[in-house]
């Protein structure tokens, strides 16, 4: 049992919150009434594919949707008398982005809960151990509403760690302006963006729960899975709001960066301004051909010398009185 041939783990709940492990032998010659199973399995591993696709009793459309890529949104539907329901998590495996949400399929109903995952997801891994500690869910009803509040859970810090980083990139702000703001408020506004792909619409399927009518979902689970769906809807408020507040301090970091770029250029338009008749001056001095005044004069080049900056203070003082300086 293991990874490489797609089993995590499988339970048998016991009804008060423990269960027994076993393995595919005992997934094999499980009953609906030894009590709820609970399988749990990678979804690349060959013999989940071959379990979910010939051997769970599951039909090809169903098996299709809980084997395909990753790129499924969130939703639920009503198959027979149970759900099919896929969710996302944030990614907190080492070395990737948490907004790089991380899928998790179910199938489930009254008797039997299939969950798949492509990547690790804490949720799955936490839940068995609760499990394991005779304190885990003791149902499917139970099992749907704590998984739903598990996925949701890291999303708390996450969002808090986005809006203070915007925090901390305006009070920058305030201060002065730099490349590394630019490239940090694009990242904050990607990680909003994309973690809200994906939230949005695990709000609309988790309101879904309440409108089902499947008899093994009981009342208070369905009023739990509620109000999850009313905590992701304030999720997705607050990541409007960060990427709002990114948006506006990145539009006014532009705006600074353009006055800074147009006081350099009226300041370079103004030196060119003054440097542009003495340069005048002398490139017409500096013409090589007969006939040039002064060349046979010795105090010539005293005059021209003391003549440019002459020059150059009379078209300061001209340029201040009307006020283009």
């Amino acid at each position: 049992m293991g990874e490489k041939d797609g089993l995590l783990f499988a339970y048998i709940l016991d009804g008060k919150g423990g269960g027994k492990k076993i393995d595919w032998n005992g997934i094999e010659a499980w009953k609906p009434g030894d009590g709820v199973l609970w399988v749990h399995l990678d979804r690349t591993g060959e013999r989940t594919k071959d379990w979910i696709s010939n051997s769970a009793g599951i039909d090809p459309a169903t098996s299709e949707t809980l084997l395909m890529s990753p790129a499924n949104r969130p939703r639920v539907q009503r198959v027979g008398d149970g759900l099919m329901v896929i969710m996302r998590g944030v990614n907190l495996n080492p070395g990737d982005q948490p907004d790089d949400m991380v899928g998790l399929h179910m199938l489930i109903d009254a008797h039997r809960i299939l969950t798949l995952r492509r990547r690790r997801l804490m949720a799955g891994s936490e839940i068995g151990d609760l499990i394991v500690a005779a304190r885990g869910p003791k149902d499917s009803s139970e099992f749907l509403s704590e998984v739903a509040d598990r996925l949701l859970q890291p999303m708390v810090p996450i969002i808090g760690d986005l809006d203070d980083k915007v925090d901390h990139l305006q009070i920058e702000l305030l201060s002065g302006t730099n490349t590394a703001l630019r490239r940090n408020l694009q990242e904050i506004r990607q990680s909003a963006i994309n973690l809200r792909r994906y939230l949005a619409p695990q709000r609309d399927a988790m309101s879904r729960f309440h409108t089902e009518q499947v008899p093994w979902l009981k009342d208070l689970d369905k009023a739990y899975l509620r109000e999850i769906a009313d905590r992701t809807l304030r999720f997705v408020e607050d990541l409007d709001s960060v990427r709002e507040r990114a948006a506006i301090a990145q539009d006014e970091l532009n705006n600074r960066l353009n006055d800074q770029m147009n006081r350099t250029m009226y300041l370079l338009t103004v030196v060119s301004a003054i440097l542009l008749p003495p340069s005048l001056l002398t490139g017409l001095f500096g013409i090589n051909v007969a006939g040039m005044p002064g060349t046979e004069t010795a105090w010539s080049f005293a005059a021209i010398a003391i003549l440019i900056p002459v020059l150059g203070i009379v078209e300061f003082i001209v340029l201040r009185r009307l006020r283009l300086i």
